[in-house]
């Protein structure tokens, strides 16, 4: 059930947050070069937004971005960031990306990064796609980016699911264990075939769609699509 989701995605990011923010500081130079595309009038969002080391290039180039998570310690995190900062075009909503609290065709750009993978079930990140199109304004993009499932690191385990079948195909829980933590979080893990599929089924034309080498040694490990409104 989503609220069965909502409650046990927020207590394990509220649990790593501040271990997360420790280790998570460098933007990805994909998303800087998407981020760069953007017009200095735009209103973005970042959704998934963490502890906002993509947000906070954004914001540095556009006129406001609304950083949305469903972590309230994230968020907080943010907004102690900010306070240092001489930034004052950032809001922050306490939100789930499957059900968002705007309106139709608000924004110019998305970003929506490494967060749909941490949606449980199929029906909830398909319902967070569609949510993705529908608050995109008719001419608006979205990056989007998932980990790929026939990673190195992850290959013996989906052969083995493949033959086993106990859950649906793609999910895995990888526990968090830095500083001394030991905490399971939820991914699905995607298929290039398979995200593809679901950004099309939600309205969404594929700009540019790349397979990126982030931290495996051999092949890559996340999945890249730059999208715009049907």
């Amino acid at each position: 059930m989503l609220s069965e989701y909502r409650t046990t995605a927020q207590t394990t990011w509220d649990t790593i947050a501040d271990s997360f923010d420790t280790t998570r500081q460098r933007p990805w130079r994909y998303c800087l070069r998407y981020i760069d595309s953007l017009p200095p009038n735009a209103l973005v969002a970042d959704l998934g937004c963490g502890n906002g080391r993509h947000l906070f290039p954004c914001a540095e180039r556009c006129a406001h971005v609304i950083g949305v998570d469903l972590s309230q310690r994230f968020l907080q995190i943010i907004s102690k960031k900010l306070s240092q900062k001489s930034l004052t075009n950032v809001s922050l909503v306490h939100a789930d990306v499957v059900q968002l609290p705007f309106v139709d065709n608000s924004f110019d750009a998305l970003l929506f990064l490494a967060s749909l993978h941490n949606i449980q079930g199929k029906d909830h990140r398909q319902r967070a796609l569609t949510e993705v199109a529908r608050i995109l304004k008719p001419q608006g993009t979205a990056v989007i980016s998932v980990w790929s499932r026939w990673q190195e690191r992850f290959y013996r385990h989906f052969l083995k699911q493949l033959l086993l079948r106990n859950r649906e195909f793609g999910d895995i829980d990888i526990s968090w264990r830095q500083h001394n933590k030991n905490i399971p979080r939820f991914y699905h893990l995607y298929s290039k075939s398979e995200f593809l599929q679901e950004l099309q089924d939600a309205a969404l034309t594929i700009e540019r769609f790349d397979a990126v080498r982030i931290h495996s040694k051999r092949g890559a490990d996340n999945y890249f699509a730059v999208v715009k409104k049907r």
